[in-house]
């Protein structure tokens, strides 16, 4: 079972050096021609195009050779086979824990370091297992997708490469055993995402976005490593189940501190308030791209991280809260946001943010599985909705919404599966999102009408124990934020009253909000008069076949939670979702069936551009952070050049006067030299008479 681990890690990480180092290579080896730049004045037609329309390939077009897709494809072959490969595995990983679902681990080195050892070592269990097949359904559908998506694009093999390189990273974050290499993994993923997002590093806007994605999941990172700093040696193990087994030992501010601080890297990797910034400028880069760190990777490895060490998160509740807390300002602030953005990349961008902090939420009030439950199911119909958003931009030439509309006819298959990724992002029973958004908001009930308590206790004591601690006053094992359950004497923690009453509100309205949103993109995109150029179509068989089969699990998923009872909907929260989801649904429709041809986010009035720029959150970054930055950078760079490079330059010059002055005399003249010891010898003689 581990080898199987580590060569689903390894494939991936295969594919992308090899893409790196021979992808062009393989395609010549192979009688294909690489992709190249249109020339000046041309335009590249792909094979897909041509056959699908003769009369694109005519005067001007280069040949459909020169975007060639098929067995001669060099670098999409390197891609799309390991990624195949480790999707079958990881299909085998699956099976093989759903029949035994006792965890397997195993360590390949352990490297010493003099102090806590590093091992490099692995873990399945139905979590890693889970997450694992996730990543590789959407990361072989991303790369299948790419292959038309990407066809003239003359970087394609570098693209593809990466794309691999990422999914290797997110798979070793899921698999690893070890908190430092699980790091590893996570530090690879931030400079994936750069490469990527930045592709197209020709616009400047695409570089900016790229840069600015770096630096802020990087400031989160800090915190996250000094967390994983503070665990590893106040436990003295990285090992996460040893680590894990220790959180009795560790004084509460340790861990309260040290699960802060990696909240700190949930953060910015899952784009939480308030480092959530970079991922709608992060639609710069490609649309797979966008698929793949919204659906599988990267925002998914936040939450996957505080779900992988959920103990130590039950042991400081306090940690939880801040987590509900900033589940609330993202939840309800990006869901207002998606609902007056022009762009459609952008509306799904605002969605992510939300939806990740739904799954936070469901953490924040104890309801692990529910929260998991929602991200795998998130995963299926974020990639349908950003692939089918990919193929209305290709066949449309716009991101905006209003160079859109009437496309249900035109691109039928694309409709189909949007509507499908639509219905689960808004929880339309009976697809996907439906069951996994019903069991959070039954988690966020229950927290809040008990008093805080979370679902899950803790087996840390006895009755006996907690009883007479309790007696005493003094407690070992009941610790801050945990109460005794006096019917079943468990000990289970707890989160303040009122932040658990505020999460389950917010779900509320963030699920009104959220088929409003949803609502005026699918209106806005399929129906009404095409307001574009040209005449759309489907998009090439091979982007739109694969949102096809991707939205089959996005619908069907959630049925697999009926078997869990915390997964099954109850029918309070579910009555109440579903009303919430047609009273959001319905005030869109009715305010765009007034006007088709108008945007129905009008009606938000003089608060619309307001929520368009997400509450003027980067301007208030700019004006507090990014402008006192860059003049504190330009007062430096002015006393570098003024005083320091001005103290060098004054010294080298005073330097080369004297150099100078001092040269004369040895200017090689005998007369100088013979006058100068004359001059000496007067000067000794004259001493010598004066002063003996």
């Amino acid at each position: 079972m581990i080898v199987l681990a580590v060569l689903i890690v390894l494939l991936p990480f295969a594919a992308a050096v090899a893409g790196l180092l021979a992808g062009p290579r393989v395609t010549r080896l192979l009688g294909g021609a690489p992709a190249t730049a249109a020339p000046e004045g041309h335009t590249v037609v792909t094979e897909a195009e041509a056959g699908a329309d003769p009369d694109a390939v005519q005067e001007g077009a280069t040949p459909p050779a020169a975007a060639r897709f098929g067995l001669r494809n060099g670098p999409a072959l390197l891609a799309c086979v390991p990624a195949g490969a480790a999707f079958v595995l990881a299909a085998i990983v699956g099976l093989t824990l759903w029949r035994s679902p006792h965890p397997r681990s195993g360590a390949l080195t352990v490297v010493e370091t003099g102090a806590v050892p590093i091992r490099v070592a692995f873990q399945v269990d139905g979590l890693a297992a889970l997450l694992g097949v996730l990543v590789c359904a959407v990361a072989v559908a991303v790369q299948l997708y790419s292959v038309a998506y990407m066809a003239k694009d003359p970087r394609y093999s570098s693209y593809a490469a990466f794309v691999s390189l990422f999914t290797a990273a997110m798979l070793l974050v899921v698999f690893s055993r070890d908190l430092l290499l699980l790091y590893v993994g996570w530090e690879i993923m931030g400079v994936c995402s750069y490469f990527l997002i930045g592709h197209h590093w020709e616009d400047r806007a695409n570089s900016r976005a790229a840069v600015k994605a770096f630096l802020v999941t990087r400031l989160g990172d800090v915190g996250f490593l000094i967390g994983i700093l503070v665990l590893g040696v106040g436990a003295s193990t990285f090992d996460i189940p040893t680590l894990l087994g220790r959180l009795d030992v560790l004084p509460h501010g340790t861990l309260v501190a040290a699960a802060l601080l990696l909240l700190a890297g949930v953060a910015g990797k899952s784009a939480q308030f308030p480092l959530h910034t970079w991922l709608p400028d992060a639609m710069a880069g490609p649309t797979p791209i966008s698929a793949l760190i919204h659906a599988a990777t990267m925002v998914a490895a936040g939450i996957y991280v505080v779900a992988r060490l959920y103990p130590l998160y039950l042991a400081a509740p306090a940690a939880l809260a801040v987590l509900g807390v900033l589940a609330v300002v993202s939840m309800v602030g990006a869901a207002l946001a998606a609902l007056a953005q022009d762009d459609l990349k952008r509306v799904l961008a605002y969605s992510t943010i939300s939806q990740l902090a739904v799954m936070a939420a469901g953490l924040a009030v104890g309801a692990k599985s529910a929260a998991i439950f929602h991200l795998v199911a998130h995963g299926a119909f974020k990639a349908v909705l950003f692939l089918a958003a990919g193929c209305v931009i290709f066949v449309t030439g716009t991101n905006l919404l209003a160079g859109h509309g009437g496309l249900r006819t035109r691109m039928p298959l694309t409709f189909a599966a949007m509507t499908v990724g639509f219905a689960a992002l808004a929880g339309v029973p009976p697809v996907s999102g439906w069951f996994s958004k019903d069991a959070v908001i039954e988690g966020a009930q229950h927290a809040a009408t008990h008093g805080g308590e979370l679902e899950h206790g803790l087996p840390a004591a006895g009755p006996h124990e907690a009883i007479s601690g309790l007696r005493e006053g003094v407690s070992p094992y009941v610790k801050p934020g945990q109460i005794v359950v006096a019917t079943d004497f468990r000990i289970v923690p707890t989160i303040p009253t009122g932040i658990a009453w505020l999460i389950y509100l917010a779900l509320l309205l963030t699920v009104a909000l959220t088929a409003a949103y949803a609502m005026r993109a699918w209106l806005l995109t399929f129906f009404g008069d095409y307001r574009g150029t040209g005449e759309p179509r489907e998009a090439p068989r091979a982007m739109s076949w694969t949102i096809a089969v991707l939205a089959v699990p996005a619908a069907i998923l959630g049925f697999f939670g009926l078997g869990a009872d915390e997964l099954r909907p109850h029918p309070v929260s579910a009555l109440l979702g579903v009303a919430l989801l047609a009273a959001g649904a319905a005030a869109t429709y009715l305010v765009w069936r007034r006007d088709p041809a108008a945007d129905p986010a009008r009606v938000l009035g003089r608060v619309r551009p307001v929520f368009a720029r997400a509450f003027l959150v980067d301007e208030l970054y700019a004006a507090a952070i990014v402008r006192p930055v860059r003049r504190l950078a330009r007062g430096v760079a002015v006393v570098d050049r003024q005083d320091v490079d001005g103290a060098v330059t004054g010294t080298a010059r005073l330097t080369r006067r004297l150099a100078d002055v001092v040269r004369r005399p040895g200017g090689g003249d005998p007369q100088s030299y013979l006058t100068g010891v004359l001059a000496g010898v007067v000067v000794i003689v004259a001493v010598v008479v004066v002063f003996l």
